[in-house]
């Protein structure tokens, strides 16, 4: 029997290319996902890309009632993979209630569902977030946690409190949260990407909006920070690679291959760089020249961080593979397609 995976969040940027991931290892797929920061014409190019529609429902896990229902009718789910969540890191300054409601509930009603309705396996989408400005570099799983920058950071850093003291009270339950760095790019079909709704929150969608004329000039926050050139570090993975770590990770649990019920693994490719190092390498990988001017540090910024990432290497077999300049090309290819730039 074909394995069925719920994906939380599926329409968005990661949830979508996790999507074509997991149809193309050969699973089925529904998508839960109430569209608040994403479009349903997604599901017709993971068709295209994987030739296989998945089934979805549009609802918002923080829905009590609406979850139970679903879960009453779908208890043939095998593993649950929860994207779902607010995410934009300003608005969880201004809107904090909204985003521990949508961000906590769903999960705690997803748990809830899960021993209810007997099913053992979930991963969760975590965050470096959780390791605020690190006091050492590079980062590993055992690096201390600490207080988060932002509520939606919170929101990560209790989430995974919550699954690993469910997974210690249950022992049915079996958790995997991965904690991601900076994902940019798109998939090489340029078929699906990255769309942020408004003014976008992260630099590659700012840089690639700003070459297609959409947006006036690229802000680089602070030039003043203790690194090469000033500006500050983060370890940026391709999408497309983070997404096949979900796969595995789905994999490790449906055939018990996790050492314990609960497991966090940082995504990232081991490597720092600097926003005008992104800058310069995205005016050479497309040949397009940006229009960027240097402003002050924005709050809640850390300076630098990046991922040692020997234990997922090791552990699940995962390596990040594609360079920083193909995957800043497929991001612009991903914008020329949607603007029809030539």
């Amino acid at each position: 029997m074909t394995k069925k995976i719920l994906v939380t969040g599926g329409t968005g940027y990661i949830g979508s290319h996790t999507v074509v991931e997991l149809h193309n290892a050969g699973y089925d797929v529904i998508i839960v996902d109430d569209l608040s920061n994403s479009s349903a014409d997604v599901l017709d190019s993971i068709e295209e890309i994987s030739g296989k529609r998945p089934k979805f429902e549009q609802f918002n896990l923080a829905d009590t009632a609406k979850t139970d229902d679903f879960f009453n009718r779908n208890q043939d789910v095998d593993a649950i993979i929860h994207f779902a969540a607010s995410k934009a890191v300003g608005e969880s300054v201004e809107k904090p209630l909204h985003y521990y409601r949508n961000n906590l509930v769903s999960l705690i009603n997803i748990l809830e569902c899960q021993r209810k309705y007997k099913i053992a396996n979930i991963v969760f989408s975590s965050s470096c977030t959780v390791y605020g400005q690190p006091d050492k570099l590079p980062v590993t799983e055992d690096t201390p946690r600490q207080d988060a920058e932002s509520p939606y950071g919170n929101t990560k850093r209790v989430n995974e409190d919550i699954l690993h003291d469910s997974v210690k009270a249950y022992p049915e339950l079996q958790a995997i949260a991965l904690r991601y760095f900076n994902p940019i790019g798109a998939h090489p079909t340029a078929l699906i990407g990255e769309l942020p709704l408004g003014v976008p929150q992260n630099l590659v969608p700012f840089i690639t909006q700003t070459a297609a004329g959409i947006r006036e000039k690229l802000s680089v926050f602070g030039d003043d920070y203790d690194t090469a050139d000033g500006s500050a570090i983060r370890d940026y993975i391709n999408v497309v690679d983070l997404a096949k770590a979900h796969v595995i990770a789905i994999k490790r649990l449906l055939e018990s291959k996790n050492k314990a019920g609960y497991e966090v693994f940082n995504l990232g490719t081991g490597n720092g760089y600097s926003v005008l190092q992104i800058v310069k390498g995205f005016e050479k990988a497309t040949g397009v020249k940006l229009n960027y001017q240097i402003v002050p540090r924005r709050e809640g910024d850390i300076e630098k961080i990046w991922a040692d990432t020997t234990y997922a290497n090791e552990e699940l077999g995962w390596k990040a593979e594609k360079e920083l300049e193909e995957t800043l090309l497929s991001a612009w290819n991903w914008e020329k397609r949607l603007r029809n730039i030539q």
